[in-house]
C-alpha cells in the first residue's frame, strides 16, 4: 500500500498543511481518509480530481469533512462528460444532511446523494476494492470512527479523532503503520474522551506493538516536537511527525 499525507493539521489549517486527509492506494484503487479544510486543493497535487474510488469520513467535524462541499461542486457541475457517478462515501449517520446544510444551497435536498453514495458506518469489517477494512467507534464527543486497512499482508491504522479507548488499541494491534492523532500536550490539556496527547499516542502504539508511529492532527498552537518527544519516551519503535506531502510504502 502507498499512503500519502494530503493534510495533517488539526482543528484548522496551518501555514504548512491542510487539515486531515490521507490517500491510501493499492492495485490502482484510491481510498481517501477524511477531507478537511484545504484538502481538496492539496489532493490535486497527488491525483486527478476524479480519480478517487471511495472516501472514508471518520466523523463530521469540519476539519475532517468540510471540503466535501467543494468536492460536491466539482462532481455535480463537471462540464466535461456530464455529472459524475455517485462515489461511495463511508461516514457516520447524518453525513448527507450535515454536508447539505453546510453547503446551504444545493439544487435539491437530495443533490448530494446524486454524486455521493452515502454508506452509514458502524463497527465491523468489510471488503473495499483490494482492501480489507475494519472500522471501530472511538471515543470523541460526536460519533467518530477509526479505521484499519489491510492489503497483501500489510496493514495501517488511522485513529481519526479519539481519546484513549480499547477500540483504538484493537484497531492498532500489530499494525505496520499507525497514523495516530496527538492533538494535546502532556501535562497541559487533560480533557478525557476528546483527544490524545503525544504520550498517550506513544503508549497506544507500544501496547499495540505497532511497527511505526506517525503522529498527526497536531493543531498549529501545539508543539509537535514536544509531542513527538513525549511519544518516544514510551514507544520504542520508529516514530515521526506527519508532514504534508509525505509518502509511505506500507
Amino acid at each position: 500500500m502507498k499512503l500519502t499525507v494530503v493534510g495533517c493539521s488539526g482543528s484548522f489549517p496551518s501555514a504548512e498543511s491542510a487539515c486531515s486527509s490521507y490517500l491510501v492506494e493499492a492495485d490502482g484503487f484510491r481510498l481517501l481518509l477524511d477531507m478537511g479544510n484545504g484538502a481538496l486543493g492539496e489532493l490535486q497535487r497527488h491525483i486527478g480530481l476524479y480519480d478517487l474510488d471511495a472516501i472514508f469520513l471518520s466523523h463530521l467535524h469540519a476539519d475532517h469533512c468540510i471540503d466535501m462541499c467543494g468536492y460536491f461542486v466539482a462532481r455535480y457541475y463537471r462540464h466535461e462528460g456530464g455529472r459524475c457517478d455517485a462515489l461511495p462515501v463511508y461516514a457516520p449517520e447524518g453525513a448527507e444532511q450535515r454536508l447539505t446544510t453546510a453547503y446551504a444551497d444545493t439544487p435539491s435536498p437530495s443533490s448530494m446523494s446524486e454524486v455521493f453514495d452515502f454508506r452509514t458506518l458502524g463497527s465491523g469489517t468489510f471488503e473495499l476494492g483490494p482492501f480489507t477494512v475494519r472500522t471501530e467507534k472511538v471515543c470523541h464527543p460526536v460519533e467518530a470512527y477509526g479505521i484499519r486497512v489491510e492489503h497483501g499482508g500489510r496493514s495501517l491504522a488511522y485513529s481519526g479523532d479519539t481519546g484513549v479507548c480499547a477500540e483504538l488499541d484493537a484497531l492498532a494491534d500489530g499494525v505496520d503503520l499507525f497514523l495516530c492523532e496527538a492533538s494535546f500536550t502532556h501535562g497541559k490539556e487533560d480533557i478525557p474522551e476528546l483527544h490524545l496527547n503525544g504520550r498517550e499516542a506513544g503508549a497506544a502504539a507500544e501496547r499495540a506493538r505497532a511497527g511505526r508511529l506517525v503522529l498527526t492532527h497536531i493543531p498549529p498552537w501545539t508543539d509537535g516536537e514536544r509531542n513527538l518527544a513525549d511519544a518516544r519516551a514510551v514507544y520504542g519503535g520508529p516514530s515521526e511527525l506527519a508532514r504534508a506531502g509525505a509518502v509511505y510504502e506500507v
